[in-house]
């Protein structure tokens, strides 16, 4: 109960803090009480006066989803104040997944190229990459395309070179997508990313199956450079509070160790000589390792064709 006396009172305080202007009600002279009458909140969100009069009391301890999203909308509640008010309803948040990629937090870009030795980057719910600090970018010039985490893992040739153990990876990357799937389950663009990862990989079709749910936090990762050569960099993945459902990955390695000095080296190269190097030691025609299953085992197998 003390939960939902909890709610009732942040309710009531969102509605003391919501004038009639700004639901675009016409204000008929003064008001004996700051913001909006319970009658005027209960007409905009579709629920009784008496519902919602319960809600503020604390009488009324099962209000829906929908309910709760009514009510945000017509007290303009910021995204962390709908988390909250899903925590006192004792419901699990989902924040909705923009139709379109929403611009990146400036301070979050100024952190990432504050660290010119630990390449840092942005994924959404998705695994896609929205931002890239210089060295990891320099990171990934092998890939063709780093639109997607789960996609370079899995359908870019380079994935199974590039990350030395690619079995763990890449379960590590099926599981954390699988994480995500209570943040934006039905998503438009989950279903086509499962959908292309699907019919592009059996390897992915089979992880997936499985249903391993992981969050990404920490761990180390072997990587391969064509340019620099091999690196094991320590990663930590980081909730964005100010982009919910989006992590900062940070991958860095001991400065003073051989994988410190070839991640600086990436960091002090010229772009175009890392693609360089990337295209002739990983060409398209060359016999390239691609991710396979094992049936007998039901085991993810790197095959055997080209140079390891």
């Amino acid at each position: 109960m003390a939960k939902q006396s909890e709610l009732g009172s942040f309710l009531r305080a969102r509605r003391a803090a919501t004038s009639p202007d700004d639901v675009g009600l016409r204000s008929l002279g003064p008001r004996r009480v700051p913001g909006l009458r319970r009658d005027e909140v209960a007409q905009l969100a579709g629920v009784s006066v008496d519902y919602y009069t319960r809600l503020e009391q604390g009488r009324e301890t099962h209000p829906s989803a929908q309910v709760l999203d009514a009510l945000a909308h017509v007290l303009g509640m910021s995204p962390e104040e709908r988390r909250h008010t899903y925590s006192l309803a004792q419901l699990a948040w989902t924040p909705p997944l923009p139709s379109a990629r929403a611009p990146m937090d400036a301070s979050l870009v100024g952190l990432m190229n504050a660290w010119p030795d630990a390449a840092c980057f942005v994924l959404d719910p998705v695994l896609d990459i929205l931002e890239m600090n210089p060295l990891a970018r320099r990171l990934f010039t092998p890939f063709r395309s780093t639109e997607n985490l789960v996609a370079m893992v899995f359908l870019d040739p380079a994935g199974p070179r590039f990350y030395t153990d690619w079995q763990r990876a890449a379960s590590s990357c099926v599981a954390n997508l699988r994480a995500t799937a209570d943040v934006h389950v039905g998503a438009s663009r989950r279903e086509e990313l499962i959908r292309t990862l699907r019919a592009g990989s059996d390897a992915f079709a089979q992880l997936w199956s499985a249903h391993d749910v992981k969050p990404k936090t920490h761990d180390s990762k072997e990587l391969f450079h064509p340019a620099v050569g091999a690196i094991t960099v320590q990663f930590d993945a980081l909730e964005v509070s100010a982009m919910p459902g989006h992590q900062l990955v940070v991958y860095r390695a001991e400065p003073a160790g051989v994988s410190g000095r070839r991640l600086r080296a990436l960091a002090e190269a010229d772009p175009a000589s890392l693609s360089a190097a990337s295209s002739s030691s990983w060409t398209s025609d060359r016999a390239v390792s691609t991710p396979s299953t094992d049936p007998a085992s039901s085991r993810v197998v790197l095959g055997a064709a080209g140079e390891q």
